[in-house]
């Protein structure tokens, strides 16, 4: 009696327990999952007493649960931790090369004072490259001696750099007013998505009148930076480059025997040397070697205005005049602002107005974008065009493709069940269960704070697959009770229980194959999140819609094939 007490306890009558811990774990493991088995027979046999209205019920929190998706937010990938930062800097037009490599370093000393104890080291490298070839791989507003690019390296290869950016953006501007900065993208993904470009948003405008063009990106610059989400708004190319014009006197200069090319010449000697007008070299006798000879006037010499004008101006007809002229006589010098760069797009000058996000989706700032540049339509160029480029563009064509391959997906699957099952019905029933994992996979990503992305939506197309095979095998069972016995409500609580196992096995080896990519940092995590949340769901709407709506449709069926029979 006690050893019968005791297997009674252990919940085997009459057998004997194993000493293989194996065996014991698998014993308890089944004894524990035929329980929940049988607690999951006893919901679904309550949800078909009550079918209709759980049925309505469940599709109701469905739909309303994919109306989510409006309030996730749009991105094309999302950004990800890194252990790097992009930062552009610049200075007020016509700062000097050595004026902006100290204000670099201080930035730097800045930089390294508002993010205490995550900086590594920070790179900055300012003005020009020495050839034209190197300037077209540079992929920031770069386009003087005010420029700086500066890479700033962290402690830490998974630094939340979006929360760094606001706090370098915010300190930097209230310690250095006048001076620009922005952020460009550090991560491969991004700067390949931008195709070489500094923001993911790029307005071009495009017009023959440089001028007009001009002040009219700067109205749209001014109305971009009103938007919400909207940093590093900023014009490229400049207009307005202090650059002092000096222009000769044609009249008097031909009067005192100096003309045009005269002056010209003196002045470039002057302030570049001699190598701009007249290039000598000198040959080493020892060596072989040629080198060029560069003159010209030591620039602590050349400092103001006044020095410009007293710079002698020879004749170079006349060599027996020793009359001295001065550049101040011959010529009226003023100052003016210049382009600093003309960038031309279909032979027309062109300007870029570089638009980021920061704190908001990059397809709520894209739409206010549009927005604002519509209704600034009247104020155009009537030559001008403007159109939007970057990554933002192609986000909109590819948000249109997912989600057409995802409509897809799902219209293949029907097509395929129809094939295999020699039934429309069946197949409307299995796809059932699909509302079901787009709710899961809008739930999923709300409750993370993640936007929609590429990678989510490829998610959703991976889940559907995994969804409609789990409903493909409690139809497909149900079916077959059916056909054994006639009674469609026990035949769809038969396939539940029956296919609860195999279901609950296929679900639970994606949603545990996509942890780590979900709970990881890389930007595939919201690939990850989509499906767990999606399967999730999917297998719900598997295990008990799915038979409920079987039960709605065959038990009618049936009923009506009896009454007509009768």
């Amino acid at each position: 009696m006690s050893q019968s007490h005791e297997d009674e306890q252990h919940g085997q009558p009459g057998v004997e327990q194993s000493s293989n811990v194996f065996v014991r774990f698998q014993k308890n493991f089944e004894r524990r999952f035929n329980r929940f088995r049988e607690s999951y027979g006893t919901l679904l046999e309550w949800a078909i007493a009550r079918r209709r209205t759980f049925v309505t019920v469940s599709l109701a929190i469905a739909v309303i649960s994919m109306g989510l998706f409006f309030f996730l937010g749009r991105d094309y990938f999302p950004e990800i931790r890194s252990g790097v930062l992009q930062m552009h800097m610049r200075a007020p037009l016509g700062t000097r090369i050595e004026v902006s490599g100290r204000l670099a370093t201080l930035v730097s000393s800045s930089i390294e004072e508002l993010l205490p104890d995550q900086v590594e080291n920070i790179v900055s490298n300012c003005g020009l490259p020495v050839g034209p070839h190197n300037l077209a791989f540079i992929p920031t507003p770069t386009v003087g001696s005010q420029d700086c690019d500066l890479t700033i390296l962290l402690k830490d290869e998974k630094s939340p750099v979006w929360e760094y950016r606001q706090i370098v953006r915010k300190g930097l501007k209230e310690r250095f007013p006048g001076t620009e900065f922005t952020f460009q993208p550090s991560d491969l993904t991004a700067k390949i998505l931008n195709f070489g470009a500094p923001a993911p948003i790029d307005v071009q405008v495009n017009g023959p009148d440089i001028y007009a063009s001009y002040e009219f990106a700067r109205k749209l610059m001014d109305k971009y930076r009103e938007i919400p989400g909207a940093t590093d708004v900023v014009i490229q190319q400049t207009m307005r480059t202090p650059t002092m014009m000096v222009e000769g006197d044609r009249t008097f200069g031909l009067g005192v025997n100096r003309t045009l090319s005269d002056m010209a010449d003196n002045l470039l000697m002057t302030t570049a040397g001699s190598q701009q007008v007249d290039q000598v070299y000198w040959l080493d006798p020892s060596t072989g070697m040629s080198y060029l000879i560069n003159v010209y006037t030591p620039q602590p010499f050349i400092n103001s205005v006044n020095s410009l004008k007293t710079v002698p101006v020879d004749s170079s007809n006349d060599i027996t005049n020793n009359e001295v002229q001065l550049l101040g006589n011959l010529t009226d010098l003023s100052v003016e602002g210049t382009p600093g760069v003309v960038t031309h797009g279909n032979i027309m000058p062109l300007f870029d107005i570089y638009v980021s996000a920061e704190g908001r989706d990059l397809g709520s700032v894209l739409a206010d974008v549009e927005k604002v540049t519509q209704s600034l339509e009247d104020g155009k160029p009537r030559t001008a065009e403007i159109e939007i480029h970057g990554q933002a563009e192609l986000m909109r064509d590819a948000y249109f493709e997912l989600i057409f391959g995802l409509l897809a997906a799902i219209v293949l699957i029907y097509l395929l069940i129809v094939v295999n099952f020699q039934s429309w019905l069946d197949p409307f029933i299995i796809i059932t269960a699909l509302p079901g994992a787009l709710a899961g996979i809008a739930w999923a990503l709300f409750l993370t704070h993640t936007r929609l992305s590429e990678p989510a939506l490829t998610g959703a197309i991976m889940c559907m697959g995994t969804g409609t095979a789990n409903s493909i095998l409690v139809v497909s069972y149900a079916r077959e009770r059916l056909q054994e016995h006639g009674d469609a409500l026990r035949a769809a609580i038969e396939a539940g229980t029956t296919r609860f196992r195999p279901v609950l096995m296929t679900a639970a080896a994606m949603i545990i194959g996509m942890v780590p990519m979900a709970t990881g940092y890389s930007q595939n995590a919201p690939l990850g999140r989509a499906v767990i949340g999606g399967l999730l769901m999917a297998t719900l709407f598997t295990l008990f819609f799915v038979p409920c709506v079987y039960a709605i449709v065959y038990n009618r069926r049936t009923a009506v094939q009896h009454k007509e029979l009768s």
